[in-house]
């Protein structure tokens, strides 16, 4: 009887210790800043991971490719500081070439150097739905450190990141449970003005995005336009606002803020083209990422840069190591140099450049604590009120909301300047009423029926129509024939609000627009400027936004141990089963 209850007793302990252990393993997986549970020990900052990696396998003499969307300023500071580093100097790293290319370029680019056996090592800015897309299209290294010992160094540094900032991601965990990206700094999105612009002809400073469609800046419009944006399918950071707009006042309201904004503005080419337009005083507000504000302010002391309150986010700006690198050492130990408060962190910190580092340990350098206005600048972004913005929606929706823009928008913005203006001169020199000027808008904003060409069927711009046909726009036929049709109605409704102006001007009530009593299509005739055949481009791949980031914890195999070489778990697991059996023997003895 006693033999029994001791192999039961036994039996209870295997499997209370079995889970104990495995338990121990698990919670060992997480990260941990404790140097002792990295293949280098206690080796000291800065860099401790460097002699670790220069001990592994590794090629010298080389050169590492980056693809990236920063500008020069920012690849020239930290190529100069890199290559200066003991990092690139101990593991013979000689140069960095950077490929400057648009997002729409990018899987181009990096489908073509692999081709040629020349595959691009890192991608490096530009938002993380442009990495997202990437990631989807296969061509990120996952963070695998059973594979590649060499990626513990970027690993490591990933432990002084928060998880999350101002509730956006800091790094993306895809579904093998590894790391695929990390933040390299943070952006939040907002309107730079130029104050000196703004008094000289005395309009309010857009403090919300919606102020930016007030008609008070068409009073000079079209010879002056105060405010600037940029085409979407130029600029990924515009394309990141548009979507926080859709969002903040919802599609339909979103919609109506957009087209008049763009009404209101002058359209650029790139992102930083507003910024600059803004410093020199050609426009008096710009909508930009925030370090673009940061480098107006430190330009020109008449520009400030201000987040929407409670209209913004902040997102993470990444980093990754792509698939095929010929140099893994080499590349693992760039990524954890700009990822390291000693090293490109530091770049952020330039005058010139003025980003936000994601490491929060970079304003404790002595060069971080003589950037107090950063510094400022970065508890400001990291404290904002953001919205609850949706990835999934974003995402799925992002193609077709650059496509339709674009169209609707951009290719025709002179038909919908001009009408605006009118619009707008009308109510702010009384020959309209409020009721009048809101139902014109109404007008020049509605949505507006167009022929699907994957049905034939007359539809509109609905959340549901975007997300149906965003993944169906990589069809070179489907995108022209919408971008047509889109361009085709856009003008229409923007004739037919001038021409319900003209009525109301000539004491007539305001017509009903065709598209309101009638599913087809009607051509209308106007007054004003005639329709121009719709603009005929190619598709361009799409900006930026996230898919879905689900921030879960990292798959990885580094834990914490003692001197002797037994993991922390471990231990809790042994002192855990010890005390199990001494209360079970003590149990056992009593009852005897």
């Amino acid at each position: 009887m006693l033999s029994r209850k001791i192999a039961s007793l036994l039996l209870a302990i295997a499997i209370i210790s079995a889970s104990l252990a495995a338990t121990a393993t698990m919670a060992a997986q997480f990260y941990t800043t404790s140097s002792a549970g990295w293949p280098w020990g206690n080796a000291p900052e800065p860099f401790p991971w460097l002699n670790w990696l220069a001990s592994l396998p590794h090629k010298t003499g080389v050169s590492l490719t980056i693809i990236t969307r920063h500008e020069a300023t920012v690849i020239n500071e930290a190529t100069k500081a890199f290559l200066s580093s003991p990092v690139a100097q101990k593991l013979g790293i000689k140069n960095l070439i950077a490929i400057y290319a648009g997002p729409e370029l990018w899987k181009t680019y990096i489908e073509e150097a692999y081709k040629a056996n020349r595959p691009i090592d890192i991608a490096w800015g530009g938002g993380p739905t442009l990495f997202n897309y990437i990631d989807q299209w296969g061509y990120i290294q996952p963070l695998d450190n059973k594979t590649y010992p060499e990626f513990d160094a970027v690993l490591y540094e990933l432990s002084k990141i928060p998880k999350e900032i101002a509730g956006a991601p800091t790094y993306k965990v895809g579904k093998d449970g590894l790391v695929h990206w990390i933040g390299a700094a943070i952006s939040s999105f907002g309107i730079t003005i130029n104050k000196d612009k703004l008094k000289q002809w005395n309009v309010p400073a857009p403090i919300y995005w919606i102020n930016m469609t007030n008609p008070i800046y068409a009073k000079y419009l079209p010879d002056v336009q105060m405010l600037g944006i940029a085409d979407p399918t130029k600029s990924t950071s515009n394309t990141r606002m548009y979507e926080i707009i859709l969002q903040a006042y919802g599609w339909d309201k979103g919609w109506r803020v957009l087209t008049l904004m763009a009404a209101n503005s002058k359209i650029y080419d790139s992102s930083s083209a507003v910024r600059d337009g803004v410093i020199r005083g050609e426009i008096a507000a710009g909508i930009t990422i925030d370090f673009y504000g940061y480098t107006a302010m430190h330009q020109n002391p008449a520009c400030e840069y201000i987040i929407p309150p409670g209209q913004s986010i902040v997102n993470a700006d990444p980093i990754a190591i792509l698939k095929g690198t010929r140099y893994p050492v080499a590349a693992a130990a760039f990524t954890a140099w700009v990822l390291s408060q000693y090293g490109g962190q530091q770049v952020w910190l330039l005058p010139d450049i003025n980003r936000l580092p994601i490491n929060p340990l970079t304003f404790q350098t002595p060069e971080g604590k003589k950037r107090p206005d950063l510094y400022e600048a970065w508890k400001k972004a990291t404290s904002s009120k953001v919205i609850n913005f949706n990835e999934t929606l974003a995402d799925s929706t992002e193609r077709a909301m650059q496509f339709y823009f674009k169209a609707t928008l951009v290719n025709a913005h002179d038909t919908l300047q001009s009408v605006w203006a009118a619009i707008a001169k009308a109510y702010l020199n009384h020959k309209i009423n409020k009721e009048q000027f809101e139902k014109l808008v109404g007008i020049l904003t509605a949505p507006f029926p167009f022929k699907d060409p994957t049905t034939g069927k007359m539809v509109t711009f609905t959340t549901k129509y975007a997300i149906y046909i965003n993944p169906k726009l990589s069809s070179g036929s489907i995108y022209q024939a919408l971008m047509n049709e889109w361009e085709k109605g856009a003008r229409m409704r923007y004739q037919f609000a001038y021409q319900a102006l003209q009525d109301v001007l000539a004491g007539k009530p305001i017509p009903t627009p065709p598209w309101q009593t009638s599913t087809q299509t009607t051509t209308t005739t106007t007054t004003t400027s005639p329709a121009t055949s719709p603009t005929t481009t190619t598709p361009q791949s799409p900006t930026t936004t996230s898919p879905t980031q689900t921030t879960t914890t990292p798959s990885q195999t580094t834990t914490t141990t003692t001197s002797g070489g037994i993991s922390a778990g471990e231990i809790v697991a042994i002192v855990v089963a010890i005390i199990i059996i001494v209360a079970i023997v003590a149990y056992y003895a009593k009852r005897k």
